[in-house]
């Protein structure tokens, strides 16, 4: 537009247009026309009613459009027709356009006063929906909360989250980009950085943006911006060498034929109208000569500047004068492009619309016949009502508005992709449809190129996803989608990518060595099938073995001395209970189970208070013996065989009695130990009352004490073969093994602790065993001449 200082002195020059011409403009003016011209030859939609029309040029200036606005409702139009065609004045009833948001918001704040009707083709700010600001504007284009929230799941669909913003500022540069950026955030998705220009700003400004984009890391670049903007920084881009980037469009520039000469922006994407066919316009578009141009003004600068020729007497000294030979079918330029009809066909339904609001307002159907009434008075605010309802198919295309004066939001996911010549094409590779179900809106029907000519989807991300097994930490002063991978914590896991935090695994499972994954925890007890358990097992099962070779021997060699001479019904049945104490050993291996847990403790109790007494009553014997060598002495009455019978069976019916108690009151029970060892389970017998148990261990130790305090007191008695001596250092080392025990058992995790009682009884076991029965074995089975009562009488043993 062309601007001029006012001196505030003189009326202000008119304000006019300069630069060249945009032939897509002009494109939609004509198909305006076209579409006009079919409605006025048509003998369904208001017959014999003629539709006139002004074209005004406003140069995508607010001012313009604005005087032009004024002119239009005030009808001083200088060329209107005031003859009889026309039926009223010069004001208009309804208003096309304008194509940019800005100029169509200032339009409509204008003509809705009035009450004026205005239906947009290309006006898609989202601002222009608000009924209460707005309430006369309507457009066949979706709006762009439509738009944004298709290009916020077109992103998120291609797993971008780290991405550039570049708008116009204008209306619809800065709201539909505002839109687009709360989709965004909805998605997850994070901006570096979000820079606005304008055509009319400083060049610097324009270079700044550049700058920004060439110097950013983010690879994909939505511009939310206007054609004739998106067209000055694509040069700027153009003269300094950049990083290639993914351009995101939006349908004002991403569809725009003349966009295609900026090859590096070969694989850019974005939503555009979808493409259609309108019957006839081509024909129309190319029928010009000379002689129809030279009667417009618009046409005629078109003419001018497609062929570099002027018209008769516009022409100048030295320039060339159009000489007719012209051919526009041979012309190539967006004016005569008609594969990709777009935004014309929002013109050509906009035209459509208004016609049948009119035609629903002078025309009734009478006897099946359509009659109109050519000289009724129209009524902007009729029409307007009219317009509400429109609803109509015009080749294949529905034309209907909702409250919002907004149409059914359906797009076209257009790829820029190089042909076989080495150019550009806009290639449709996708549909957009905001009126399926949420999911089901976004439907891609081909592949797509990309930047430099890829085939691989670009990556364009602040981080690197976090794999399965690690969690995502945001850096500190950046946006959410710059973060640190931070390895779970121990017993937690997560198995999904870009997991914001790690989960403990349930009770019985633990996560995988990934930690992505939560596996059972492996069970673990003191088997027959380890190594130890199968050591421990083979040392119980010899030693139970070796006490049945040994009452053996003794059953054999029963009527020699030494085995009379140590109480043999003693002897053979301590042996009987090291035998079982052997074999108890057993229960505490294998898997625990209800009676295992009961039987185990309960058998090692009672089998080692009866070994216990058995050697207490051995030792009882040594002593009431000697005594009974004193002269006058009859002590050994009192202690006979029949009174060593009652002590065993009394001793031991006491542990008996204790862990009859035990197992009534609160028996061991299996239970799963989880806290020993977090990544295994350990399955162990629980005591149920640990009272009963150290009840159990107490009554042994008690036992063990006084057999060891009456050896001692016995050890030094004169004998050949006093057994006290043998009894005490078995009893010593018994009372180690079980005074050891106590902090080993308590320290010891796990199947340790079983395994550290089984060597207990086992230690103590074979203790008992060699002390006191391997010395006379050796002297039955290896000495036999020591084996006799005289020896055993002798006072000197050597």
């Amino acid at each position: 537009m062309h601007t001029v200082k006012h001196n505030y002195t003189s009326l202000p020059e008119p304000l006019r247009c300069t630069g060249s011409m945009d032939s897509r403009e002009l494109r939609f003016s004509r198909a305006m026309v076209f579409a006009i011209n079919e409605i006025n030859n048509s003998s369904e939609l208001l017959p014999g009613i003629t539709l006139g029309y002004q074209i005004h040029d406003s140069c995508a200036s607010v001012p313009v459009a604005v005087q032009v606005t004024f002119q239009l409702i005030n009808g001083l139009h200088p060329l209107f027709d005031t003859g009889e065609k026309c039926s009223q004045s010069g004001i208009v009833t309804v208003v096309v356009g304008e194509s940019g948001s800005t100029p169509s918001i200032s339009m409509s704040r204008i003509i809705g006063s009035f009450g004026i009707p205005q239906v947009s083709h290309f006006a898609t700010c989202a601002c222009l929906s608000d009924k209460q600001q707005y309430p006369t504007f309507f457009r066949t284009i979706p709006s762009d909360q439509f738009q944004a929230d298709a290009l916020a799941k077109l992103v998120k669909h291609f797993g971008w989250t780290w991405i550039g913003a570049v708008r116009s500022d204008s209306d619809y540069g800065n709201n539909g980009m505002a839109s687009f950026l709360r989709a965004a955030r909805k998605e997850g998705i994070c901006v570096e950085y979000s820079e606005s220009f304008y055509r009319t700003h400083p060049h610097s400004r324009i270079q700044r943006v550049a700058d920004v984009i060439s110097r950013s890391t983010a690879m994909v670049v939505v511009a939310f911006v206007a054609s004739g903007d998106m067209r000055l920084l694509l040069e700027e881009l153009a003269r300094q060498p950049s990083p290639p980037r993914q351009w995101i469009g939006s349908e004002s520039w991403v569809t725009d034929p003349e966009m295609l000469r900026f090859t590096f922006c070969a694989g850019a994407i974005g939503f555009g109208i979808q493409r259609s066919v309108i019957p006839g316009l081509r024909d129309f578009l190319l029928d010009l000569s000379p002689a129809k141009v030279a009667g417009s003004s618009m046409l005629t600068e078109f003419w001018e500047d497609a062929f570099n020729c002027q018209l008769g007497k516009r022409a100048g000294t030295g320039e060339r004068v159009c000489d007719g030979t012209e051919d526009i079918q041979n012309l190539q330029n967006p004016y005569t492009d008609t594969s990709q009809l777009r935004v014309t066909n929002m013109v050509y339904k906009a035209v459509y619309a208004i016609a049948h609001a009119i035609h629903n307002v002078v025309c009734q159907e009478r006897n099946s016949t359509i009659q109109c009434d050519r000289f009724i008075k129209t009524e902007p605010a009729q029409v307007l009502d009219q317009l509400k309802r429109v609803n109509f198919t015009r080749n294949g295309y529905q034309v209907s508005f909702d409250a919002n004066g907004d149409p059914v939001a359906t797009y076209e996911l257009v790829n820029w992709q190089r042909n076989e010549n080495g150019g550009i094409d806009f290639v449709t590779v996708g549909h957009y449809d905001a009126s399926l179900p949420a999911g089901q809106e976004f439907h891609m029907s081909r592949d797509l190129t990309w930047a430099k000519g890829s085939t691989q989807v670009p990556v364009s991300v602040c981080s690197e996803s976090c794999p399965p097994g690690t969690r995502k930490v945001l850096q500190k002063g950046k946006p959410i989608c710059c973060y640190d991978c931070i390895p779970c914590a121990e017993g937690e896991f997560s198995n999904i990518t870009d997991s914001s935090d790690c989960f403990p695994c349930p009770e019985e499972f633990w996560p995988n060595a990934e930690r992505n994954l939560c596996l059972r925890k492996p069970v673990e007890f003191l088997s027959f099938h380890e190594v130890l358990g199968i050591i421990l097992a083979a040392f119980s099962v010899g030693g139970a073995c070796l006490a049945i070779v040994t009452a053996t021997v003794f059953f054999r060699h029963r009527a020699s001395a030494i085995v009379r001479a140590n109480n043999s019904e003693l002897s053979f049945l301590l042996l009987f209970s090291l035998t079982l104490c052997f074999l108890c050993s057993l229960t505490f291996i294998g898997r625990p189970s209800e009676w295992s847990c009961m039987l185990r403790h309960t058998a090692f109790g009672i089998t080692f208070v009866l070994c216990i007494s058995c050697v207490l009553g051995k030792t009882i014997v040594v002593l009431m013996a000697f005594r009974a060598t004193l002269p006058g002495s009859n002590v050994m009455k009192w202690f006979g065989p029949a009174q060593q019978r009652m002590t065993v069976v009394f001793f031991t019916f006491v542990q008996a009695l204790i862990c009859t108690l035990w197992l009534v009151l609160k028996p061991p029970f299996p239970i799963k130990n989880l806290t020993t060892y977090k990544e295994r389970i350990i399955l162990e017998c629980a005591l149920g009352s640990a009272i009963g148990f150290w009840a159990v261990l107490g009554y042994i130790g008690l036992l063990a004490v006084l057999c060891f305090v009456l050896a001692v007191l016995a050890r030094k008695l004169p004998d050949n073969f006093n057994e006290a001596k043998l009894i005490t250092f078995s009893m010593l080392i018994f009372c180690a093994v079980w005074i050891t025990f106590i902090p080993a058992y308590v320290s010891s995790p796990g199947k340790f602790t079983v395994a550290v009682e089984i060597f207990a009884i086992l230690a103590s076991s074979f203790a008992l065993i060699l002390c006191i029965f391997a010395p006379k074995c050796f002297i039955i089975l290896f000495r036999p001449e020591k084996n006799t009562k005289k020896h055993l009488m002798s006072k000197n043993y050597s």
